[in-house]
């Protein structure tokens, strides 16, 4: 057995004096050798996220009114954690359509990052559908059920681009499978994508269609093409 024998102030002052007599003759101040640096402050979520976000959107914030809607409902349906901030558990999806430029990425990664700015505490991933399919392509070495599986669990995924790959059965059953269990477990989803209604179910197939129909409510922006516009 080990005892520890405290050290008293008597045992503590010849120490101190000793440690600043060598400091003195080496030239070190003992008072400035002794100053600690002040706390670095804490990275907040909002700088974490801004990490893994693609830089073009790094700056955004949502401005349209239904997507502001939703990230209102979503930090209120929170369950409160040990911080006291809201966490997301479930709540509802929001699937952002319209022609390519409109900002439906811009307003997605803005949700994100409000949510992030309002304190939520917030577990979140993101992908395009073609990565999506490019990263579960089954290979060597990979483990694509865990992938799959991390992404359907996530408390909330943006899947950006919907759509917009080239299908096959293989990847209709993917994208199925993938929303179907974010449809049963109310995980909030953001989905973009550049389909109307009736491509998106003849692209994606009527079970998928169905439930997004169900479990989203659907933002359409308009307007020309602002890739094109800020060249000119």
């Amino acid at each position: 057995m080990t005892t520890t024998l405290p050290l008293t102030p008597d045992r503590l002052g010849p120490i101190a004096e000793r440690l600043g007599a060598i400091l003195t003759s080496r030239g070190i101040d003992p008072d400035a050798a002794t100053t600690q640096e002040p706390p670095s402050e804490p990275v907040t979520a909002l700088e974490l996220a801004d990490a893994r976000i693609p830089a073009r959107y790094r700056n955004d914030l949502s401005d349209h009114p239904q997507v502001t809607a939703w990230t209102k409902a979503i930090a209120t349906s929170g369950r409160p954690g040990p911080s006291g901030a809201p966490g997301i558990a479930e709540g509802p999806s929001l699937l952002i359509a319209g022609p390519t430029g409109t900002g439906k990425t811009h307003q997605a990664y803005g949700a994100i990052r409000t949510l992030l700015s309002a304190r939520v505490r917030l577990r979140w991933e993101a992908v395009t559908a073609a990565d999506l399919y490019a990263r579960l392509r089954p290979r060597s070495g990979h483990d694509a059920e865990r992938d799959l599986q991390t992404l359907a669990r996530c408390p909330l995924l943006l899947l950006d681009d919907l759509g917009a790959a080239k299908t096959s059965e293989w990847t209709e059953e993917l994208t199925y499978r993938l929303i179907n269990h974010r449809y049963e477990h109310l995980r909030p989803t953001l989905i973009t994508t550049n389909l109307p209604t009736d491509a998106l179910r003849t692209s994606l197939g009527d079970r998928i269609a169905s439930r997004l129909a169900e479990m989203t409510e659907r933002v359409v922006l308009t307007g020309p093409d602002r890739r094109r516009r800020s060249q000119n």
